[in-house]
């Protein structure tokens, strides 16, 4: 029943990422979805709780369930760790660690410390879990995943930010239009870079970076008026979305 908890769980929490899971053919959802479910899990650890000690404790429970994995033994009971046990590998675990380590970010309320700073965190983010999804489903180049993920990261984190400011956040090192814009262009660049790389992503890897199917849309949005971001007026309509998944699952991610 662990992989069944997994998807109900992403159902939940993670519409969009379920819907893209759902679109990826059924093989490839008994990775993913372990996959997005454990991303859940971590994602909301910081969140659940306001004292920061006890936020530390509970990413430190899935960084010490990823080395339980990683030394392919036994591991704690859990239904996403039971579901998560049966797909990964040893380098999975450990890029999946670092995701858990830059979640550190979300307890507390000071700043990144520079644009270096951020692109870790993204790269770590939503970066190490597309590419570890791609490299478990199948061949597939680090090189055109890497900035696929930090794109689609950039355009999540925006979407983010009003949250993130109504929490006392400061999510941008530079939150000026013009250092926004700069962002989200730079971002949009990255996915125009993938595009050229396409053949270095085979079809079965393809199916997890379906997940972005929203990046390019977002961050044009972003770079036509940078203003959204701040207002909260970057999401696209629920009918908008459903036509780009259909789009991108039939022409593939790169579109």
């Amino acid at each position: 029943m662990s992989f069944e908890a997994c998807a109900a769980l992403v159902e939940r929490a993670d519409p969009e990422r379920f819907r893209a899971a759902m679109a990826a053919p059924l093989p490839a959802r008994r990775i993913l979805f372990p996959l997005y479910a454990f991303n859940v899990e971590v994602a909301r650890a910081p969140w659940v709780t306001e004292e920061p000690m006890i936020a530390e404790m509970r990413l430190q429970w899935w960084r010490d369930a990823l080395e339980e994995i990683a030394a392919q033994g036994n591991v704690r009971r859990h239904d996403v760790v039971d579901a998560l046990a049966d797909v990964l590998d040893p380098p999975g675990a450990a890029a999946l660690d670092r995701l858990v380590a830059a979640r550190r970010w979300d307890i507390y309320k000071d700043p990144f410390e520079d644009p270096a700073h951020f692109d870790d965190y993204i790269n770590a983010t939503s970066g190490a879990l597309m590419w570890t999804a791609a490299r478990l489903l199948g061949e597939a180049e680090e090189s055109v995943v890497a900035p696929f993920g930090y794109a689609v990261g950039v355009a999540n984190f925006f979407r983010a930010i009003p949250q993130l400011e109504g929490q006392g956040r400061k999510p941008l090192v530079d939150g000026t239009t013009q250092a926004v814009r700069d962002l989200a262009d730079a971002a949009h660049g990255r996915l125009q870079q993938t595009c050229a790389g396409r053949r270095d992503v085979s079809t079965a890897a393809g199916a997890a970076l379906i997940a972005g199917y929203l990046a390019r849309p977002v961050l044009k949005k972003a770079i036509k008026d940078s203003t959204v971001v701040g207002r909260g007026t970057l999401d696209i309509p629920p009918l908008a979305q459903s036509l780009r998944l259909a789009h991108v699952s039939l022409r593939g991610w790169w579109v």
